[in-house]
């Protein structure tokens, strides 16, 4: 029983926490996107979450981050909502197979359906990221709509918003679209990182540190205003401290828990997990500022991830089986250098093989 009770647990726990850590991450996007609407500036909010996640991972091991698809991203963000957000981060599967094919990296099969299934996937998420940019759609309720707990005239307070007093939904799609490319490409590059310094856990908090330099650098230039840095016991205050700890701490070890657990591919199958918690939060609490186009299409880009998704397992498995076939075969064909009566020692024949695997963010 014991047996059993352990095997359920190591089966359902994973797959909780994922769902838990998705949601906190749309929570956290919605506290974000209400701080900047209220005027916190995108930059001095990169700036602040980078040092003090600089600060907490001082004694911990391994992180790694991209500063400029962090001011990109949140700079969108306030220029347009969360379901935007998680649709164009559904988008870095089918922008790195792209990249990979772009940079030869990894080969188009149109015998794979692997292969053909990440083609397609890929235009699928391309549909979804044209159509979240272009058609929002009308609003789940207008803001005249009388609702049971608020009548008409007296409509509820707006604690948390989903879009920003200077909404530019086409400028903030433009931005999200571009900190997808850029992790895309920071994907690529870490692997050929890892390959050549396989001690990556001695830098990594420099990788942090520096961040957080650029970060500051590119802030003194784009903001100006010497009250934007400027801390308080408020709303900003706390969405920078929960913001730092859950993206350093708790994210990072629940999923490295979760790869080392289940698998590489595990942690990223629930990525499309944030679409329906934002369009669960967008249809009961922001009705009068959530659309329906940009729902649709951010379920769009999530068939479009899972497609591409399916078909980099199908070629990993292909990929790991032609592997296997060659091994065996070097096996079955070892040939004798040297022999004498009581032993016959072989030597397999050298086997060079390479692979190429792009992580999904």
């Amino acid at each position: 029983m014991s047996g059993g009770v352990k095997a359920v647990l190591g089966e359902a726990l994973p797959c909780a926490a994922m769902v838990v850590v998705e949601g906190c991450i749309i929570a956290l996007t919605i506290m974000a996107s209400t701080a900047m609407a209220k005027g916190m500036s995108p930059f001095v909010f990169v700036v602040y979450t980078n040092a003090l996640g600089s600060i907490l991972l001082l004694p911990y091991s391994f992180r790694n981050r991209i500063t400029m698809a962090q001011n990109l991203a949140f700079v969108g963000l306030s220029y347009s909502s969360p379901i935007v957000a998680i649709s164009m981060a559904n988008q870095i599967p089918a922008l790195s197979f792209i990249l990979a094919i772009i940079l030869r990296t990894t080969k188009f099969d149109w015998k794979s359906s692997g292969s053909r299934a990440r083609l397609i996937g890929t235009l699928i998420s391309f549909m979804g990221a044209i159509s979240v940019t272009l058609y929002k759609g009308p609003t789940i309720r207008n803001h005249s709509s009388p609702s049971l707990a608020f009548p008409a005239a007296a409509p509820p307070p707006r604690l948390l918003v989903f879009s920003s007093t200077h909404e530019n939904w086409v400028l903030g799609c433009i931005l999200f679209a571009a900190s997808s490319v850029t992790l895309a490409i920071w994907n690529i590059v870490q692997v050929g990182t890892i390959k050549m310094c396989p001690q990556v856990m001695k830098i990594v908090f420099f990788y942090s540190l520096f961040g957080t330099i650029q970060s500051a650098v590119l802030a003194l230039f784009l903001e100006r205003d010497p009250m934007a840095w400027r801390l308080e016991l408020n709303f900003e205050l706390l969405i920078i401290i929960l913001t730092a700890i859950f993206s350093s701490l708790i994210r990072s070890n629940v999923q490295i828990w979760c790869t080392r657990l289940k698998g590489p591919i595990f942690v990223p199958i629930f990525k499309p997990f944030g679409i329906a918690y934002a369009s669960t939060f967008g249809c009961m609490v922001f009705a009068d500022t959530f659309h329906y186009g940009s729902m649709m299409a951010a379920f769009v880009c999530g068939v479009g991830y899972y497609t591409v998704l399916w078909g980099q397992i199908k070629d990993e498995e292909k990929q790991k089986l032609i592997g296997n076939n060659i091994i065996s075969s070097t096996e079955e064909n070892k040939v004798p250098l040297l022999q004498d009566q009581d032993s016959q020692i072989g030597f397999p024949i050298p086997l060079s093989t390479s692979s190429s695997t792009i992580p999904v963010h």
